[in-house]
């Protein structure tokens, strides 16, 4: 018998007076897994948001309901199958519960409670902590024995492969390491439900592999439930049985995830990316640069090893590789937010040949004006409009028809279209996409005339790679990309090479360094897997022999 454990009924949701979900009703059986496929602004994010009850997503119009299993003595929530087996906790009979969800202000937490979400771009991580006291943390108020809360770390870590990580502080793991350790944490919570928000959309293959695995094994052979957004078909189709597909706020078709999803046929995505051969001399030298981090427990690694690097003017150069490849301390070296000890790099500013090695005004800090730097975990200010966010909150004092003629012409430069520009500039960033916010964050960046722009992992969609080559047209800018992404790269970059253990192994057109990217990734994965199948097995042998211990034999 099959249970429906969420029920979504004529579902709306509007802000500052635009639809951002219109009228969308479907189901999700326990222990079903369902996608929810759309282009940048189709409402997806949204949607996962208000299934999980996120402060902010009220439905305007329509319902939400949970179907579960409660005792009522104890207030424990569970999934619906569970109606008439006996409360562990005080032998009570649990009883059917049907909860209107934003409506029920007695069972909404109680519910949010057992539901779990991956954000995208977002790792909510203790970061002076270390792997194994984040997940510590998870457990501190569930008042389990300390063994059984050690055995579940254990089988938790190794599903997502950071056994070999317990140690090191958050703040110091690689993004897809930090993406694998917010999985564990939400794993750690045993959720009725867990909603995956582009889960795999920073991160590198070889991570993907591993995050797509463990929703697979954890959520495909288990009555919990599984929602996953994201604008691949791919990832839908490997992890989900049925899929949504969303187009402007309304649910066009809805699927068998095996069948093949039509991709995005908006005319930005189907722009063909043309060769750019204005690019000017030479503007960024790197020689033999490096940067060593030192630490007790690892000793000496390699972040930057002996790094050479040019990069000319107007050229949109690519620095791809998985994630731990040391692509962000390059990337703050060049941005000069990192000082460094040995080599040398030099930036032109002008005519100007400016050593980046220096600190003072004739060094890093001359040349900070002209760096425009985009974060990965980039973000607006919520109250204000897309035109404040653009001039005045970040300190571009303009008169007002100025403000707002530069505003919009850097709108139109980064690919919003003229006719919804005015309208934009009007809005405040939660009734935008996460594409949208992301391009309009592009754009903040791109108003403050850098010559030099900095993308650390951008959204890797079409659209944004076609927003980066506009924009050079228009502006003259000259781009470096951060990212794990390979097919982001050739849709992106003019150039682009492969970092590997901070060294460059082969820098070339993108579409070769593709090829080697993904070959060396393979052969690297391959030797690391084991190393960590040796690393468990050494793990594992060390806690049997601790709880031996502890337990008196």
């Amino acid at each position: 018998m099959k249970y429906k454990l969420i029920e979504v009924e004529d579902l709306s949701f509007i802000v500052d007076n635009a639809t951002i979900l219109d009228n969308i009703s479907f189901s999700i059986d326990e222990g079903g897994s369902l996608g929810v496929y759309g282009p940048t602004g189709s409402g997806k994010s949204v949607l996962l948001n208000i299934l999980r009850g996120t402060k902010g997503y009220k439905p305007s119009k329509g319902k939400v309901f949970y179907n579960v299993s409660y005792c009522p003595k104890c207030n424990i929530i569970t999934l619906p199958s569970n109606v008439g087996k006996k409360c562990p906790k005080c032998d009570s009979d649990y009883i059917s519960k049907r909860v209107d969800f934003w409506e029920d202000e007695e069972f909404f937490n109680m519910i949010k409670r057992r539901t779990a979400i991956m954000f995208q771009r977002t790792f909510a991580l203790f970061g002076q902590r270390s792997v194994l006291e984040n997940m510590y943390e998870v457990f501190s108020e569930m008042q389990l024995p300390e063994k059984e809360i050690n055995s579940k770390i254990i089988e938790i870590l190794q599903k997502v492969n950071l056994m070999h990580r317990m140690a090191h502080v958050a703040r110091d793991l690689s993004g897809g390491e930090k993406q694998r350790l917010v999985l564990a944490r939400q794993l750690a919570l045993d959720p009725i439900v867990l909603f995956a928000d582009e889960p795999t959309e920073t991160l590198d293959p070889v991570t993907s592999d591993i995050i797509e695995k463990t929703l697979i094994s954890i959520f495909k052979n288990d009555k919990k439930g599984l929602v996953v957004s994201s604008q691949k078909s791919s990832i839908i189709g490997r992890v989900t049985e049925r899929a949504l597909v969303l187009d402007k706020g309304k649910v066009i078709d809805e699927l068998d995830s095996k069948e093949p999803i039509s991709e995005d046929k908006s005319d930005s995505s189907k722009e063909v990316k043309s060769i750019f051969v204005d690019t000017g001399n030479e503007m960024i030298s790197l020689n033999n640069v490096k940067k060593y981090f030192y630490s007790i427990s690892k000793g000496v690694i390699k972040a930057v090893d002996n790094l050479s690097l040019s990069v000319n003017e107007k050229e949109i150069f690519g620095i791809v590789g998985k994630s731990g490849a040391g692509k962000t301390t390059v990337s703050r070296i060049i941005g000069g937010l990192m000082p460094f000890k040995e080599g040398e790099f030099k930036l032109r500013i002008g005519d100007e040949w400016i050593n980046m090695k220096e600190d003072g005004s004739l060094g890093r800090i001359r040349a900070a004006p002209y760096i425009g730097i985009l974060h990965q975990e980039y973000s607006l200010y919520p109250s204000k409009t897309v035109l404040e966010n653009l001039t005045e909150s970040i300190g571009l004092r303009l008169p007002q028809d100025i403000a707002r003629k530069k505003a919009s012409d850097v709108l139109e430069a980064v690919g919003f279209d003229n006719d919804f520009i005015e309208e934009l500039l009007t809005k405040t960033p939660e009734s935008l996409s996460e594409g949208e916010k992301h391009t309009v964050a592009l754009a903040q960046v791109l108003i403050k005339e850098p010559n030099l722009v900095i993308l650390d992992e951008p959204r890797g969609t079409k659209e944004i790679a076609n927003a980066i080559r506009r924009t050079r047209e228009y502006l003259d800018e000259t781009f470096i990309i951060i990212t794990h992404d390979s097919d982001f790269v050739v849709d992106a970059c003019d150039r682009s090479c492969f970092l590997l253990e901070g060294k460059i192994i082969e820098i070339g057109p993108p579409e070769e360094i593709k090829n080697r990217m993904i070959s060396r990734e393979i052969e690297e994965f391959k030797k690391e897997s084991m190393k960590i199948s040796e690393s468990i097995k050494r793990e594992q042998q060390s806690f049997d022999t601790t709880e031996r211990q502890d337990s008196g034999y």
